[in-house]
């Protein structure tokens, strides 16, 4: 499998994701478009996000935290997160379980 070759789906205003499903997991290779935002909102699956190019910044149950590239954040089950592109970005993440909800 290459990148280059899935499909790339915007999943909300500013997201563009390709989506890869295990039987276990869900992994998500994001390019977000400068200024976007990511409201606010949980989820039951436990969640890994890593920056791979750009600014994101990133707030975890209240704290906000700037993040660049190599910053790498867990966000455990059920903790409120959001976030907003300071630049252009491209991020990576991975659920546990699987995302149903994600294309």
């Amino acid at each position: 499998m290459n990148i280059n070759e899935l499909n790339s789906n915007e999943i909300m205003p500013g997201f563009h994701g390709k989506i890869i499903h295990g039987s276990d997991f869900t992994w998500v290779y994001w390019e977000i478009d400068k200024g976007s935002s990511l409201p606010e909102h949980k989820h039951i699956n436990e969640q890994l996000m890593h920056v791979i190019e750009g600014e994101f910044e990133f707030t975890i149950n209240g704290k906000k935290n700037l993040c660049k590239k190599g910053s790498t954040f867990l966000i455990p089950s059920n903790i409120p997160h959001s976030g907003k592109a300071i630049s252009k970005c491209v991020l990576m993440d991975v659920f546990s379980p699987k995302r149903d909800d994600l294309g």
